[in-house]
């Protein structure tokens, strides 16, 4: 009868522990689902379509302006920009969390170890004993105890709070990818944009440095004329100031393009002081850029795939508040060796165990707990709503890039005109003014006119170069949701130096998120 108790013991055991293990594949909460997103089929500019050569190098997108020198400094963001750093230590963090959260899958265990010598109080005649090192009659007993044991203990995840925990870590792991991606998205749109502003700034100072030579020779000609009695020391005087406030403007140039430099500078990490950019009379062409469909975004912008990933977090942390519903089960254990003499310290009757299960249910809480899922519920439909909203922001954006482009192409087309004109204008009016049929105001008027038509064009081109950068900043740039690293490249311990985001020289990996 003996071993059949024994084998109904075993029976029982093996089922308790099946028990457990069909408990621990619950997952209490609501699983997660990608929430809608308010798209339209196509932009309301109808941009027209890019061809092949002007499409976008995925990672490299500033390659469009086919520019060395802005090849060569976008390089250097990832190498140096701070802030690009700084949110690179902050997806570091956000990994070590996940770790974190994964170690409660698995038992804690420790090691005590203690040497103990005491004198107990004695009342009466009491003597010592002997075997405790103590004295004669009348001495309080001193003794001693040697221990040493190993603990452990476990809380398995039956509802499902450790798996919800490290799904919702792994998603707010994702969303700080995605901030990565995004800061370096800005920094490179950032410093694209100084660099042409600074080309243009270029073309201006060549265009005002012939336009103080061509003012130059033009006082020097009045000059003569009134030296001859030919003209009076007023039209000397148009031709002085003419020309001081064309050296006025270009010398205010000098300090803009000296503010953009900077700014370059420290965009890659650099200070001010040990960096320059030399002026070229290369002129940087306004690109084609292709801008897709509305539901690309949702693959390509790293802050809707940051917000995405928030929600699937949100998601999560109700499943964490439901399972606090359910009783909490831990399992410990204690074996170690206890003496009060050390040299029978690891004897077998030193020896000592314990085995044990606890279990607790919050049988009162006032509501605190319902009140903990109301506040999740009420934080998922928060993070749905600023991920709808971030959609709706993006879509605002690239509208807005592609009507600048539109209507700045259709402005400098009329600039161009204009400029077209004017220059005629002035060339006929200075070979009328040699002629002595017009007054030199009449040659400032055209001159001045030339200048400010031809500087409104300039204006205008840097202002599409501008714009052409913002809507490939709108459109996400050359980056895409699969870059983010996936749940399983997390939760392996990702090194160090994995690098998440679009890859100037390594390659980024290429699995979607698993929610």
């Amino acid at each position: 009868m003996t071993p059949a108790r024994g084998g109904g013991g075993a029976a029982r055991r093996g089922a308790l522990a099946a028990l457990l293990l069909a408990a621990c594949g619950c997952t209490v909460g609501p699983d997660y689902q990608r929430p809608s997103a308010p798209l339209s089929a196509n932009y309301k500019e109808g941009w027209k379509a890019g061809q092949p050569q002007d499409a976008i190098d995925r990672g490299a997108w500033w390659s469009i302006y086919k520019d060395p020198v802005l090849d060569r400094l976008e390089r250097q963001i990832d190498i140096s920009n701070q802030n690009l750093k700084a949110a690179e230590a902050a997806f570091r963090a956000s990994e070590a969390i996940v770790a974190e959260a994964r170690a409660n899958f698995f038992p804690t265990a420790q090691v005590n170890a203690s040497a103990q010598r005491s004198r107990s109080s004695t009342s009466g005649r009491g003597g010592g004993s002997a075997a405790f090192g103590g004295g004669g009659g009348g001495v309080n007993p001193i003794s001693n105890l040697f221990s040493t044991d190993v603990t452990a203990s476990w809380e398995p995840d039956l509802w499902g709070r450790i798996r919800r925990t490290v799904e919702a870590d792994v998603a707010n792991a994702q969303a700080s990818a995605g901030d990565l991606a995004s800061a370096r998205l800005a920094a490179q749109a950032q410093l694209a944009s100084d660099y042409l502003q600074l080309r243009t700034a270029d073309e201006l100072r060549r265009l005002l440095q012939d336009s103080v030579k061509a003012y130059s020779e033009s006082l020097r000609i009045t000059q003569n004329q009134y030296q001859a009695g030919t003209t009076d020391q007023s039209a000397v005087s148009q031709a002085q100031a003419q020309l001081a406030s064309t050296r006025a403007q270009l010398i205010a140039v000098g300090n803009t393009r000296a503010q953009l430099e900077h700014a370059i500078a420290v965009l890659i990490g650099k200070p001010p002081a040990e960096f320059s950019i030399a002026p070229v009379t290369a002129v940087v062409a306004v690109p084609v850029i292709p801008a897709g469909v509305p539901s690309a975004l949702l693959e390509r912008r790293p802050d809707i795939a940051t917000s995405e990933r928030l929600v699937a977090a949100a998601n999560a942390q109700i499943g964490v508040a439901v399972a606090a519903f359910y009783p909490n089960i831990t399992l410990s254990g204690d074996y170690g060796v206890s003496s009060s003499q050390l040299r029978k310290l690891f004897t077998a009757a030193s020896r000592v165990w314990s085995l044990g299960a606890t279990g607790a249910e919050t049988i009162f809480d006032a509501g605190a707990r319902r009140a903990l899922v109301r506040q999740n519920l009420a934080a998922y439909d928060e993070t749905v709503a600023n991920y709808r909203q971030t959609v709706l922001t993006a879509l605002q954006q690239v509208e807005d890039e592609l009507a600048a482009l539109r209507i700045l192409g259709q402005q400098a087309e009329a600039e161009d005109a204009a400029v077209a004109a004017a220059r005629e204008a002035e060339r006929v009016i200075n070979n009328q003014y040699r002629a002595g049929t017009v007054a030199y105001t009449a040659v400032i008027v055209a001159e001045t006119t030339a200048l400010a038509d031809a500087e409104a064009a300039l204006q205008i081109r840097q202002n599409r170069l501008t714009a052409s950068v913002a809507l490939i900043q709108a459109l996400g740039g050359g980056w895409n949701a699969s870059q983010l690293p996936s749940r399983e490249q997390i939760e392996r311990d990702v090194p160090l130096d994995f690098n998440p985001l679009p890859p100037v020289v390594k390659t980024a990996p290429t699995s979607k998120p698993t929610p």
